[in-house]
This record gives structure tokens, sequence and C-alpha cells, in this order.
């Protein structure tokens, strides 16, 4: 049946400010575009001299172009957060409350903070625990999990499966233990799914007829539409009461946060 299919694939790129998480051409396109700039800008330095001058001056100072090319990717990276913050503040709709999405704290909090995310992504991963203890720290904030699988290619639907058990799980209460272990499983697969499942209390033959049910499939595929209208590049991608973040670090989520309530 098609109504349990895997939502349709959507394309991925490095979180603007990621780090190099999920890696891509586009470091090495800034490279490129960086030691251009910076031939044109350093010519005047050399008198108007010859290419030969700058390219020796280059070789001879190899960390001006990681510098410049660390500048050119936050400048790209912070227009792409700053398109992204232009979607919500012109479509409020995009980020308001959905029953369907697991969240915790108060439904009135002041503070609402997003995660979109996939279990396979290593950005995700790193960054769990400290998340998981900025909600033990903000009891008043309200944080919302959008289960966005993005990482599956071809065959290989792990992402997609674990969103979907997670959201299963949910609907037994058993939400955050199973996020937690998700997030630390290394070979994540559907069998690995079962047996984390499995482990947390959750009803396997409950939680099977929940993972393919079109309401699952809906509301992911309504997940994958809603990042796309953001124009969002990546995961993890955070938000604090509509505001995307420009760096996944939680310290700075924390600040933010912090920044919210006052």
């Amino acid at each position: 049946m098609t109504d349990d299919a895997p939502a349709p694939e959507t394309p991925t790129a490095p979180h603007p400010l990621k780090g190099g998480f999920s890696g891509g051409v586009a470091g090495y396109v800034a490279l490129g575009v960086s030691v251009v700039a910076l031939g044109l800008a350093a010519a005047p330095y050399f008198g108007g001299g010859s290419g030969g001058d700058v390219r020796a001056y280059l070789l001879e100072h190899p960390e001006v172009l990681q510098e410049a090319s660390l500048a050119l990717q936050a400048k790209e990276g912070q227009a792409r957060v700053d398109e992204t913050n232009a979607a919500a503040t012109a479509n409020a709709a995009l980020l308001a409350p959905d029953n369907r999405d697991p969240a915790f704290g108060p439904a009135d909090a002041k503070v609402t903070v997003i995660e979109f995310f996939d279990f396979r992504c290593p950005g995700c991963k790193a960054v769990a625990p400290q998340f998981r203890a900025l909600m033990a720290a903000h009891p008043d904030v309200r944080f919302v999990f959008k289960d966005w699988p993005i990482l599956d290619r071809g065959e290989d639907v792990a992402s997609q499966y674990a969103a979907r058990a997670a959201l299963a799980a949910h609907q037994q209460g058993k939400y955050l233990e199973v996020y937690d272990a998700l997030m630390r499983e290394r070979a994540l697969t559907p069998d690995a799914v079962d047996r984390i499942l499995a482990e947390h209390g959750v009803e396997l033959a409950r939680a099977k007829q929940a993972l393919v049910a079109p309401e699952t499939t809906r509301h992911i595929a309504d997940i994958h539409t809603t990042a796309a209208a953001l124009k969002l590049q990546g995961t993890p991608t955070f938000f604090v009461n509509g505001k995307a973040a420009a760096s996944i670090e939680p310290a700075k989520i924390a600040r933010m946060i912090e920044a919210a309530k006052r």
C-alpha cells in the first residue's frame, strides 16, 4: 500500500555553521572562491605585481586561505539563517504548535524551543546529551521535537524507520527514553530500532501498527513540507521563539533561551 511508503527524499546540506558534521562540497567551493577573492585582494600589496607573487605569498601563508574560507562560509551561513528567519516571520503558522509533535514543558511557556533533526545525523547525535540537559535546566520552557528524516538514500530507510518508531513510542508515553537511546545508537538499523523499542518497554505490536499508519506518514510529510517552506539547509536546526539559531552549540541555544526569557 502507498500510505505507508517513506516520504520522498529531501536533499540535505550541512547546517550553515555546523563545523563539518555532514560534510559536502560546500567547503571546497567556498575555498576555491576564497582563493580567487584573496588573490584579488592581495594584489595591491604587491604593487600590482604578477599572479606569481600572490601565489608565492599564499603558499608561504596557507593559514590565510583557511581564515578566508571560514569567513566566507560564516557569511554564507548567516545569509541562509537570515533567509530562514524571513520565511518564519512571513508565515508564523509554519512553527505553530502541532499536537502531533512530541513536546515537553508547559503548553503556555514563555519560551518554545523547536528542534528539526534526523536520528542518524552526526551533529544531532553529538549535541543530543547537552540538548537534553538544557531541558532539565529549563523546566519552564517548552521543547518540541520535529522528526525530519533526510539522510535515507535508495533502499536505506533507517532514518525514516527511526522517526516513525520514535513517534510510535510517543503514543505509548516513551518518547524521550527512546529518543535518547536512538541518539546513542551508532549503527542505526531497523533491527536496532526494534531492539531499542523493546528495551524501553514499548509494546512492539502496537508500535508496528502506528509505525506504518497513514497518519504517521502524513505527519512526517508535513514536517518535510514545513522544513522546505522554511528553507532549512540541514539537521539539526533549532528555533527559539520562532527564530532560527545560527549555531547548533547547546551553549548558544541556552543564551538564546535566556534572552527570550528576559
